[in-house]
């Protein structure tokens, strides 16, 4: 259960930096073609780049309160019923 609570709040700061660094990323990982296309905007890379860290900010939180089976469940489950 520690551990679990280490790897939310590990996640967490990174999504956490990905959203307030989003200028750093950029400089270190480049401008996303699809991203600048499909926002229709100039700072699509951007707004992906905080997108993602919101997503790893939600998926650690889910990890950490083992909510992640459940989240899995819901939305998969209709797939492979028994």
């Amino acid at each position: 259960m520690i551990a679990k609570i280490i790897v939310g709040i590990l996640g967490t700061a990174l999504g956490v930096a990905m959203m307030m660094r989003t200028e750093w990323f950029l400089r270190m990982l480049g401008r996303n073609a699809w991203a600048e296309a499909k926002f229709g905007f100039e700072g699509g890379s951007r707004l992906l780049y905080k997108l993602i860290g919101l997503v790893i900010i939600l998926i650690s939180w889910f990890y950490a309160f083992d909510w992640l089976n459940g989240l899995f469940k819901f939305f998969l489950g209709g797939l492979f019923r028994r």
